[in-house]
Parts: structure tokens; sequence; C-alpha cells
């Protein structure tokens, strides 16, 4: 265990966390450099296309030093704070972290977040800057952020190293860095426990021939392939399919020893069995498992509701089949079954924020086939019933029209600006309910904390950040409590049946535009029938806004150019009216029809 190291890298979106890792498999020659592409970790097409990291991708790397050599187990992390779940369970398990900062840019906003989460998690943490090859850049500039982030650590600025993902400058010195300052895994155990394998899983995803594939940070003992393992939470037994390490793909070894992280092929088909955070111990000792249990990490709360249809109704069991795998390799996600009487069966889901939302729902196109229809984000209210109970209320269509009170949930979110910048974020208090705003300063940015409805957050808080900002004003946030709230149900009536998918939660005061704009988008969207439709929007019982779309029209005939009675085009009419009416009966009597494709129009930012 002396020669073993396991870190991570953190750091704020687009530092250069992924570029560093690509360097770090260079200089190890984990990766062959024919073999080299940018963003090796990143294996997921959606992390290509959008040049983030979302999933935490760990490797083994062999590096010799001194003529000893070490197992450098290295965890490339997600930068934004809608995957610091990933974050914290790749913290618990490693020893320590190399925090990282773009040059360029300085200390953001969730540099400071991943960095309280490392001091929380007590390890051990190396301050680098990165890209100090970036031509134009100034010595003096270099400098301050090196000053800032040693005085953010505590640590002298000749302890902060300098490196060049891009050019692989420093690189081999941040790597010497981390074996000598990253202590190895010893970790004092009871005697009774110094020869019982136990490993925490803080990762898994599912393998068509291999079944579940859980990746584990061991801490006690050691185990072979073939052996029989416990799972805690679930009780329950599986002999070992196949055991080994990432390098970064799947490498078979013949067992897993102390100190170590690698993964085990379960060959558990059924995603419930398996739980992240959960202790997987040795079968002879499950008998004694419970005691056994390492901490584990505390459950993620969703924040933003969802439901899920499936465009084709016949992909119903295929949604279900990907939701499951999702969750093994997504375990903050939370979904349940879900009815919708125009869209169908579907599901309703939980997410950590909006672009948690939206990468899941990419990959559920892009890596399952699975077209879907979605609708609108929500977000959980607490309300206070007639009768004096509360309630959680996750989905729109179950929020009462009469109530007593209810609270939202409050975001507190920590942006940091260049001052210059200053008068423009305190602008956005005149289209965001920002409350209890403070200002502090931090080197030559200002830390901005307010309270922030979650609600306004998800809209497009943080796009309007960027976009006022010109790009240099990060956001963190997390969910601090739930304050009082005046909102309302928004219903959408289509020819007097309402469509349960397009009800939202609004604010009183936003109450008429948001009617007004529903109802009007949506004449727009909706085909004409052969009778004319009432788009109405209800709030509370009374109808806020209306719009009508027009029955569609029936050529009679060229009376004018061949002379034909008028009384006979007044018959014509009549009959027709009469028949409108009919239909428009029939339509009452039956479901209406409302395409997927205005759902996904509708529901367009």
């Amino acid at each position: 265990m002396d020669n073993i190291r396991n870190f991570c890298i953190i750091a704020h979106v687009d530092h250069g966390k992924s570029t560093l890792a690509d360097r770090f498999l260079e200089i190890t020659g984990t990766v062959d450099k024919r073999h080299m592409k940018a963003q090796y970790l990143d294996q997921l097409e959606l992390e290509r296309e959008r040049g983030i990291t979302i999933k935490m991708a760990p490797v083994r790397m062999s590096y010799m030093l001194n003529a000893v050599s070490y197992m450098l187990n290295l965890i490339d992390t997600p930068g934004h704070s809608d995957f610091s779940y990933e974050v914290s369970r790749a913290l618990a398990a490693v020893d320590g972290a190399i925090l990282l900062v773009d040059v360029t840019q300085g200390i953001q906003a969730q540099t400071l977040a991943n960095f309280n989460a490392a001091k929380r998690a007590g390890l051990a943490i190396i301050g680098a800057v990165n890209k100090i090859d970036i031509s134009g850049l100034s010595q003096e500039a270099i400098n301050s952020v090196i000053k800032s982030l040693a005085e953010l650590l505590g640590v002298s600025e000749a302890e902060i190293s300098r490196v060049s993902g891009k050019t692989g400058e420093g690189v081999p010195e941040l790597l010497e860095a981390v074996i000598k300052k990253i202590p190895s895994p010893n970790f004092p155990t009871p005697a009774r426990e110094e020869k019982i394998f136990r490993a925490l899983i803080f990762d898994s995803f599912y393998h068509e021939h291999k079944g579940i594939v859980a990746a584990v940070r061991v801490f006690n003992g050691a185990i072979k392939s073939s052996e029989d393992i416990h799972l805690i939470a679930t009780n329950t037994d599986f002999k070992i399919k196949e055991l080994g390490y990432f390098a970064p793909e799947l490498k078979l070894d013949s067992q897993l020893e102390n100190g170590q992280i690698g993964y085990i092929a379960t060959g558990l088909k059924d995603p419930e069995l398996l739980k992240i955070g959960d202790t997987v111990v040795s079968r002879q000792s499950s008998v004694v498992s419970q005691s056994l249990a390492l901490p584990g990490y505390k459950e993620p709360q969703p924040v933003v509701y969802v439901s899920f249809y499936p465009e084709d109704a016949d992909d119903y069991e295929n949604l279900k089949s990907a939701f499951g795998k999702l969750k093994l390799n997504d375990s903050a996600l939370k979904f349940e079954a879900d009815f919708n009487e125009f869209l169908g069966r579907g599901f309703k889901t939980g997410f950590l924020g909006k672009l948690h939302f939206e990468i899941t729902a990419e990959r559920l196109e892009k890596e399952f086939q699975v077209a879907t229809v979605h609708s609108f984000p929500s977000v959980s209210y607490k309300v206070k019933m007639r009768n004096g109970e509360w309630q959680i209320i996750n989905n729109p269509k179950d929020f009462p029209d009469d109530y007593l009170e209810a609270m939202e949930p409050i975001a507190k979110v920590e942006i940091l600006t260049p001052m210059n910048y200053l008068g423009a974020v305190m602008g956005l208090q005149n289209v965001f309910r920002l409350g209890n705003v403070t200002t502090a300063s931090l080197g030559n940015n200002l830390l901005v904390t307010a309270n922030l409805p979650l609600s306004d957050l998800i809209r497009d808080f943080d796009d309007q950040l960027k976009s006022i900002s010109a790009g240099y004003a990060s956001l963190s946030y997390e969910i601090s409590d739930y304050q009082k709230t005046e909102v309302a149900k928004l219903s959408v009536l289509v020819a007097e049946q309402e469509v349960s998918g397009l009800t939202r939660i609004v604010y009183r005061e936003e109450m008429e535009r948001e009617a007004r704009k529903t109802v009007e988008r949506l004449k727009d969207l909706l085909p004409k029938q052969q009778f004319s439709q009432a788009i109405q929007a209800v709030a509370g019982g009374r109808i806020i806004a209306r719009e009508t779309i027009p029955a569609m029209k029936k050529l009679l005939g060229n009376f004018g150019k061949t002379g034909g009675d008028r009384t006979r085009k007044m018959k014509l009419w009549k009959k027709q009216r009469r028949g409108k009416e009919k239909l428009k009966e029939l339509a009452l009597k039956s479901r209406i029809e409302v395409p997927a494709r205005v759902f996904k129009e509708l529901l367009k930012k």
C-alpha cells in the first residue's frame, strides 16, 4: 500500500481537468500516443459534443520515481454544479485531490465549492494553475492567480504547481507532488477487520455480458476472482464473474487488494440489487456485515421534476429499461411510473438541476434510441392543506386549487464576478427574485451570495448571468431551505378537456402573462378540426385567458360563376353547422388528441 496513491482532479467547468488527465495518461504510458485522443477519459458522446465532463472516470496508472514504481489511481470528475454528487462520490474514494484553476479565469464559484467539499472530506489538496502556455498572458496575471490560490489553500506560492495540460509543461512535476504530498492508503483498522474484505461501491454501469459492473475502492483485505461476495444494503449474495481495474478500459486482474481502486463484475441483471454507496464484503463475513458497513454517501435529493413519455407508446418498456440502466450509471436519478391521458404511460423523474435533466433527455435518445416527450420542469412544493396537514407536491397536476399556505425551495447561490460586472449582476434582481444579497472581496473578484427561488434558477438564470457578464461570472448553488410563496396551478383546457401535461405552478403575479402566452401559442400549434375549439387557461376555477381555433371551412361549389340559387347555399351552410355541432358533441365525449409535436414545440424555451 505504501506505493499506492488515490487522487482526483477537481475544478470549475472548462478549467482543463480532462486535458490534464490526457497528459497524465501519456506521461505514464497508460495510453499509447498512437491511440491518444483529446478528452480520452470522456467516453460519452455527449461529453465530447458539449466539451464538458458528465461522468467521473477512474483510471490506474504506473509511474517510476527515483527507481520506485507507484500505482496512481486517478478519478477525473465533472465541474458543473449539477454533477456535484459525482464529485462527492469520487472524493470518498480517494485520499487527495488536485484543485485545478484556469490561469486565464482565476478562482471560480465551483472552485470554491469543490475546495470546501474536499476539505470536509479530509483530503490532502494540491493547488495547480493550468494553461500557463497561452501566448500574451503576462507573468503578473499568472502570479496574481497563484497568489489567490495559495491564500485559499493556506500554503506558500511556491507550493502551487504551474502546468499546461495542452503542452505537458509542469505535468511531471505535478505527478511528483502527488506522490510526495498525497498519503498512501494506510488506514488503521481493528485487528478483527484487517483480513476481512470490505470495499465501497462509488459507481456502477451495465455491461451486456458482465451484468452490473461495480466500481469499488477497497478499504480492507483482498478478494480474488470467482469468490463469493455479499452486498450489505440489499442483502444480496453473488459469485464474482470478473474483477480487475480501469486502464481506462476494463483490464482483467486476479485480485483486488487493500487501498486499490478497481471493478467487480457481478453478473447481476436487476439494477435494484446494487446501490451506490453500498459496502461489498466477502461472503464468509456477511454474518457480521451490518457492523462492517462503510459510511457511504448522503442520499441525493432531486430538486427538478420532469415527466417523460415515449413518443411511440410501444417504446414504454424500452424507456423503463433505459432509465434502469441510466440509474446504475447516474445514481442521482430518481424515477417512478406516471400516466398522462394524452401521452400515455411514462415516468416522473427527479433531477439535481436543469443541466442534469437536459443531459438525461439527450442520453435517452442517443444511447438508447428512445425518443421522448417531456412535461414542463417543476420543483417540489410544501403545501399546507385545508385540514392543516402539510404535503410535498412534486407533480403540478396534484397541486390543490385551494390551500392554506405554500412553501417553495430556495437555493443559496454564490456568484463570483469581476468587479466591473457587479452592476450588471445586481441588475438581475429586476428579473429574478434575488434576496439577502451580500458581497465580499476575493482577490480581484467579488463573491456575491444570495437566496434565489429554485423555480427562478431553473428557468435561465445561469444563461442570463453568462450573457450580462460576457461569460466571466460563474455560479454555484445548493438547496438551503423553503420559504413561503404565492403560487397557483395554471391548467389548460382544449375543447373543455384538461390537458394535464401542460399544467404548471405559476407565481400569482405572473399568472395572466403566462396564461395569455400559453393559449396564443397553442392556437398557433394545434391543428384545425371540423368544429371550433376553445383553448382556455384556468386558475382557481376562473378562466384567465382564452383563444378559439376556428373550424375548418368547406367549399360549397362555385355558385357565383354558375348562377346557383342563394337559398341552396344557405341550406348547405345550415346543414354544415348542424354537422359541426354534432362533431363537437362527439369530441367532448371522446378524448381530444394533442399531437406529441405540439408538446415538444410548446415546451421549447
